[in-house]
């Protein structure tokens, strides 16, 4: 797509207070569409631009660039053009394009001016008058279709991680907090009856019907697609719940409410989708866990030294991993905290992670690290080894970047197990249950001799006698852990080798 050419603060030339029908503060319109505006009032009241030229006091071919959306006019000279023209200034300035033709121009004009037209070294078309609305319909569609074509060529897996990397980086900068998509959520849900603790089903039924949507619950939903929204009929269809009260039911469907709510549009790039991804994610969270509610109960919770993700997920009846994220949320800008999330596969691969306290994740060259392989000593890893994991993990480790307190909680899904983990600096462990630890382990990552090299002894004795098959890696744009087998780790390998040889 192409941006819209946008100008400065429409301004007088004198000085003078600004006409009732304009704030004098705000941007001025689009102006492609204010110059066919213009246009089409101009040729609707029979005036050529050598008329309206003369009537305003300007040169036709100044008239005829504002025309054409290649000149910001001063506000002066709209108020003459809107005088001569009998039209009230509202009207020109006015954010819809005049007609249907107006609005196909527009478009047209747009795509020709931007690079990916450029780029076909053709000339462009000028849309006269005599040019039929179909052809215009033809042109702009192809256009589309041109631009289309070329936002799904550059979703390489490649852009696809720069473009994760990229949101990941601005919510940090952001301490992976929005607020107005919190107040919104609050606002909605509020409205939907909630008062205190988990919100209901039917208190998310009375959202999507806030939007004039009822949800049902299909068991043919496409196997690409998550929830379906029909527009038309209102409707929102979800899959059915596996679990009865399922909790993530709740989620999708507040996703899908998330769409229409936040207005959003069909995603023009790779980077579009995932930011919107991230904003109806956020929106859930913040109705599932409203803000008041949830800063009460972590307060309280902070101030007797007695923070618990676990207590957090029960209090609102949310998964563990809802809950830790949704901490993340809120523990900087309301509570103080820095923080880092990690979800791990059993694999080790980092699936999912933030930070804004250091702690420091192994990168690709694009700057992402989906797919990294996570440190064998962190928490995140660790967790996997215990038997009992009916109860929160907890451990400290030293890094480059300092000692972290982490707390993990592990679990499984089809695709396999995974853990969940928070953890803040040393320095603030002291708010959190699970202080007392005396796990407390060491890592060196990224230095490849912390736990990725393997022992001289076994590399020297099974590198030229191993031939693995390498299991496909189950993050799609994660990049192949590096070892003599694309996707093996070595370490992990050479181990299972010895321990079968000797056993």
């Amino acid at each position: 797509m192409v941006p819209t050419p946008r100008s400065t603060p429409l301004a007088d030339d004198d000085g003078a207070d600004g006409d009732p029908a304009v704030d004098a503060g705000a941007a001025a319109p689009d102006l492609i569409t204010l110059g066919r505006r213009i246009r089409h009032f101009r040729t609707e009241r029979s005036f050529t631009l050598d008329r309206l030229s003369a009537a305003v006091g300007t040169a036709s071919s100044q008239l005829s660039l504002i025309e054409n959306g290649h000149r910001e006019p001063r506000l002066s000279l709209l108020r003459a053009i809107a005088a001569a023209l009998d039209v009230p200034l509202a009207d020109l300035l006015a954010a819809e394009p005049p007609s249907r033709r107006a609005a196909l121009e527009i478009a047209l004009d747009r795509a020709q001016r931007g690079s990916l037209y450029a780029s076909l070294g053709l000339p462009p078309v000028r849309p006269g008058r005599k040019l039929p609305v179909e052809a215009l319909e033809s042109l702009v569609g192809l256009h589309t279709e041109l631009a289309r074509r070329a936002n799904q060529s550059i979703a390489t897996p490649e852009e696809a991680r720069r473009a994760n990397t990229e949101l990941r980086l601005w919510m940090r900068s952001k301490d992976n907090y929005l607020p107005d998509i919190e107040q919104l959520g609050e606002d909605m849900v509020r409205a939907a009856g909630y008062t205190v603790g988990a919100v209901t089903h039917r208190a998310v039924a009375r959202m999507a019907e806030q939007l004039g949507f009822t949800i049902i619950h299909v068991r043919d939903l496409p196997h690409s697609t998550r929830t379906v929204t029909d527009l038309a009929n209102g409707r929102i269809y979800l899959p059915p719940a596996s679990i009865p009260g399922g909790h993530g039911l709740r989620s999708l469907a507040l996703q899908a409410v998330a769409h229409r709510v936040l207005g959003h549009e069909r995603p023009a790039s790779y980077a579009d989708f995932l930011r919107q991804r991230v904003e109806i994610n956020y929106f859930a969270a913040a109705a599932l866990i409203p803000r008041t509610a949830a800063l009460d109960y972590l307060s309280a919770a902070k101030k007797e030294k007695d923070l618990a993700i676990e207590d957090f997920r029960d209090a609102f009846g949310v998964t563990h991993e809802a809950a830790a994220h949704r901490f993340t949320n809120l523990a900087t800008v309301h509570l103080g905290l820095p923080v880092h999330f990690l979800r791990v596969g059993d694999d080790g691969a980092l699936y999912r992670g933030y930070e804004n306290d250091r702690v420091g994740f192994r990168t690709d060259p694009t700057g992402a690290i989906e797919g990294q392989l996570v440190c064998k000593h962190w928490a995140a890893r660790a967790a996997f080894a215990r038997r009992d994991r009916t109860t929160e993990f907890h451990q400290y480790t030293d890094t480059p970047n300092g000692t972290f307190w982490c707390t993990t909680q592990t679990g499984a899904t089809s695709s396999g197990p995974f853990s969940i983990t928070v953890g803040v600096p040393y320095a603030h462990s002291k708010w959190f249950r699970g202080r007392e630890t005396t796990r407390h382990t060491v890592s060196r990552c990224p230095d490849d001799t912390c736990c990725r090299r393997p022992p001289a002894d076994l590399a020297s004795r099974w590198s030229d006698q191993s031939w693995p098959s390498a299991r496909l890696h189950s993050q799609i744009l994660a990049p192949l852990p590096q070892g003599r087998f694309p996707g093996v780790d070595d370490t992990d390998l050479y181990a299972f080798l010895e321990r079968h040889a000797t056993s």
